[in-house]
């Protein structure tokens, strides 16, 4: 089984192990990563060091002899209502907050990893030929929303998502880059997917820290994804008014996307909110949370990568923003969190609880 024949064959066996989509890419260099230095050099990255591995620049330089790029792509999309709808439920008695709906359920990294190793041990049964394969989900220095791109998957939107014309942008990736020469899902000539963003630019004026600087250009120091998940430290002042009550990612974006309005609903249970207090929380219960019982909550979910501090952190600027519209009895239940936490032993919790509590004391 060779070529064309092998690709069939790797798609086929993807799509039973429950991907919603895969493709293959040749393990090349990708033009879109010429612009990665210019990025950098900008800082866009922020505090995100890890991508200024030069490994990223080239496939090849991530394996010895790559050929080939399997890119899998898994639908995340619930029936739940989207950030908006679901904080309508936030009250002058209850101030909640949001999870981007990706962290709701299982740890991606976890459930796509499994599935992609199910695929290798799937390829080396069915190949002969001796071959090197790595899988990576979000862990390697593949790019790989550019590599799905390039498999034919869809194309890369000007919120800097990967979006498939059916499915949407609600989409896990992985990959496993492999010695194996794979017939590429494009064949040669045959270009990526067109964008179809056409002249729309919902994404772009939706994004509440004008994070996307430009039509596919991001400043990560600005996206609330960024801000809440991978920034460790002090949030900069003049943007946690923006960050609202989002205490870990950010939907917005990919909210108001026609293409996920449209896209189908799938049946994935790993990815519905595993605890009923993951959905749009109680930002009094996150605050009061201890570190052991964040671990404890959050053991096994993609949370965990914004650490303890950096949650309770995101919520006590949530409480900030939600000041104004607190009734007098949760105003004084958030007045006493707050006071305890800003005489926390840890320098940022209590810098940000400080700061909150100003803006609980402002509205009495």
């Amino acid at each position: 089984m060779h070529g064309s024949r092998q690709t069939e064959w790797v798609i086929g066996r993807a799509l039973s192990l429950g991907f919603s989509l895969c493709g293959v890419a040749p393990a090349e260099k990708f033009p879109e990563l010429e612009r990665m230095p210019e990025w950098l050099s900008r800082g866009y990255a922020g505090q995100m060091r890890y991508l200024e591995d030069p490994r990223r620049e080239s496939p090849g330089r991530v394996l010895e002899d790559a050929r080939s790029i399997v890119v899998c792509a898994l639908n995340y999309g619930t029936g739940s209502p989207y950030t908006a709808q679901a904080l309508a439920a936030s009250s002058a008695d209850m101030p909640r907050g949001w999870i981007s709906r990706y962290a709701w359920g299982e740890d991606y990294h976890r459930v796509l990893g499994e599935k992609l190793e199910n695929l290798i041990t799937a390829m080396r049964g069915e190949f002969s030929d001796p071959f090197a394969a790595r899988a990576y989900v979000d862990t390697g220095p593949i790019v790989e929303r550019v590599a799905a791109k390039h498999a034919g998957l869809g194309w890369l939107a000007k919120n800097t998502c990967l979006i498939h014309p059916e499915l949407g942008s609600w989409l896990f990736l992985g990959v496993i880059i492999t010695t194996l020469d794979l017939a590429p899902s494009l064949p040669p000539g045959q270009p990526p997917q067109p964008d179809l963003c056409g002249q729309c630019t919902l994404c772009i004026d939706a994004c509440p820290t004008s994070a996307l600087v430009e039509p596919y250009m991001l400043d990560a120091r600005r996206c609330i994804s960024y801000l809440t998940i991978e920034h460790r430290g002090s949030l900069q002042e003049e943007l946690r008014p923006a960050i609202g009550a989002h205490v870990f990612g950010c939907d917005i974006c990919q909210d108001v996307c026609p293409y996920n309005r449209k896209a189908p609903i799938p049946s994935f249970p790993e990815f519905e909110p595993r605890r009923a207090e993951l959905f749009a929380p109680s930002l009094e219960w996150l605050v009061s949370l201890s570190e052991r019982e964040y671990q404890e909550m959050f053991r096994g979910s993609a949370m965990k990568r914004a650490k303890y501090q950096g949650l309770v952190r995101n919520a006590c600027v949530a409480l900030g923003n939600a000041a104004p519209r607190l009734a007098p009895p949760a105003r004084e239940r958030v007045r006493a969190l707050l006071a305890r936490l800003s005489a926390s032993a840890d320098s940022v919790i209590a810098e940000h609880a400080a700061w909150a509590l100003t803006h609980v004391e402002e509205g009495c």
